[in-house]
């Protein structure tokens, strides 16, 4: 019974009412936005930015606002706040989603407002030295998601995210359901984290044998395969590859129940690592998935391949790392070795 999911919620679930007070607006808001099942993260972060503009324009009712007033909050941000162009655009479409969705002001052309150009970066890439030193200073869980990121070039919320049902150990594939983009994609499980993911698994069913014993053990599921199979999300199946430690409150259902593991904790980890390793370069999590993409494209591996494996839809994102690796487009030599005494 495997089906596309949509965005989950998040290990740390964030109670939202807090952010909705007393007013209806923001709760009219709050209902719109889980009526189209977006993430909670979308639902903390576009209430609050609802919650911002009015307070920055006098508590205003933003009926009584318009385009102007959209634009001087957004100049605001960028110009005083000094915001990142993501963080603008952010704000944007969260102000996008209050005026089109839950006021109904179509006579507004607020799609002509001017998004915030995010600028064109080179992605940091690990050596694979590197990649094995900082692997090497991390242990348990840590160790395990880390290499799954470089392994398999998943990104730390699809990793963290994943089911038991998503492995596939006769195949030797991970199955990422409802990655970015809301896309299902396959990608790989290298044949050496096997056994430690079925170590985990061990780990993870054990959790599960509590959690039911405690009369809990049920697990996010999607609201329609919720209300189609109500006794799914405590089959084993369904459960987190990665749970959390503890068991929390679903800020949505008000059910107990163990989310998966923390991604605060696993960037933390991984900063350590690379400050341990003595890589001086900047690095992350998402660092692995960029150098899983890059030594595969070294490797001689086709680009389409690549960018399925990474889920991008296009390949033009997927060409950037030829920018960064060994051959390629830039992959020149420079005239500086024609040169004698050099």
């Amino acid at each position: 019974m495997r089906s596309r999911r949509p965005p989950e919620h998040s290990s740390n679930p964030i109670n939202t009412d807090r952010l909705v007070g007393n007013s209806k607006l923001l709760g009219q808001l709050r209902d719109d936005i889980r009526r189209r099942h977006y993430s909670i993260r979308t639902e903390q972060a576009y209430i609050d930015w609802a919650r911002r503009y009015i307070l920055f324009h006098g508590k205003r009712h933003p009926n009584d606002m318009g385009e102007a007033e959209i634009t001087t909050f957004l100049n605001h941000l960028a110009v005083e706040r000094n915001v990142a162009a993501s963080t603008q655009n952010q704000a944007l479409n969260a102000l996008l989603f209050l005026y089109k969705q839950t006021l109904n002001r179509e006579e507004l052309h607020l799609d002509n407002l001017t998004r915030a150009k995010r600028p064109e970066r080179l992605p940091s890439v690990f050596e694979r030295d590197e990649v094995e030193r900082l692997i090497g200073q991390l242990e348990g869980t840590h160790k395990l998601i880390a290499a799954l990121l470089y392994g398999g070039g998943l990104r730390l919320l699809e990793c963290l995210r994943l089911r038991i049902q998503d492995i596939e150990f006769g195949r030797n594939q991970i199955i990422v359901c409802s990655g970015k983009g809301a896309k299902d994609r396959v990608t790989l499980l290298p044949p050496a984290l096997v056994e430690p993911i079925r170590q985990q698994m061990a780990v993870a069913k054990v959790l599960h044998a509590e959690d039911l014993a405690a009369g809990y053990g049920e697990v996010y599921l999607p609201h329609a395969l919720e209300r189609k199979y109500p006794n799914a999300a405590r089959q084993w199946g369904w459960q987190y590859l990665f749970p959390a430690p503890d068991t929390a409150i679903d800020p949505r259902s008000g059910k107990r129940r163990r989310h998966h593991f923390g991604e605060s904790s696993v960037q933390r980890a991984v900063k350590k690592a690379i400050k341990a390793a003595g890589i001086y370069k900047h690095g992350s999590c998402h660092t692995l998935r960029h150098s899983f993409a890059t030594h595969l494209l070294e490797d001689g591996y086709d680009i389409r391949t690549v960018q399925e494996l990474l889920g991008h839809k296009d390949v033009r994102t997927t060409m950037i790392y030829t920018h960064v690796m060994n051959k390629g487009p830039l992959g020149v030599k420079s005239p500086l070795i024609n040169l004698k005494g050099f």
